[in-house]
């Protein structure tokens, strides 16, 4: 009587398809994830003068959003109001010509006016992630480069 064998040809051909497959795709995932680290904790002056330009989104406690001091822009689930707030104010910065000093000729800046659209984000430590995520998109959703997160005095 014959004994049975297992044929391996049709195995070994899956798993030569699937190294090939894993072979192709491995270069296609992202391969850095681009951060500026702030310097070194230094002795800042008694009397600095905060920049007019600087636009910042404060994400409150009930998660109620804030750009600057204008109270009133949707919640970190709802974040329309804050979108188009943001949109109109870089359409002013346009209108103006507002050029940014700091990342008008960066080469991978995503738009071709020269306009300031930094936009930091601050939060509550005890906030959770996905709020935090909703918040960035609807920041980068309305034409913001680059986007912050402020770290120093969190509630």
């Amino acid at each position: 009587m014959l004994k049975p064998t297992i044929n391996v040809t049709p195995l070994i051909d899956v798993l030569l398809v699937l190294l090939i497959i894993f072979m192709v795709v491995t270069p296609l995932k992202p391969s850095a994830f681009k951060t500026r680290v702030p310097a070194e904790d230094r002795e800042l002056p008694k009397n600095i003068e905060i920049n007019p330009k600087t636009l910042a989104v404060i994400v409150g406690k009930d998660s109620t959003l804030a750009l600057n001091t204008e109270t009133g822009l949707g919640t970190a689930s709802d974040s329309d109001a804050l979108t188009t707030r943001l949109k109109a104010v870089f359409a002013e910065r346009i209108a103006n010509d507002d050029v940014s000093h700091s990342f008008a000729d960066d080469p991978n800046r995503p738009f071709r006016d020269r306009i300031e659209r930094t936009v930091f984000i601050k939060a509550p430590k005890d906030l959770d992630y996905g709020s935090v995520a909703r918040v960035v998109d609807a920041v980068k959703l309305s034409g913001a480069y680059p986007i912050s997160l402020q770290i120093d005095r969190l509630d």
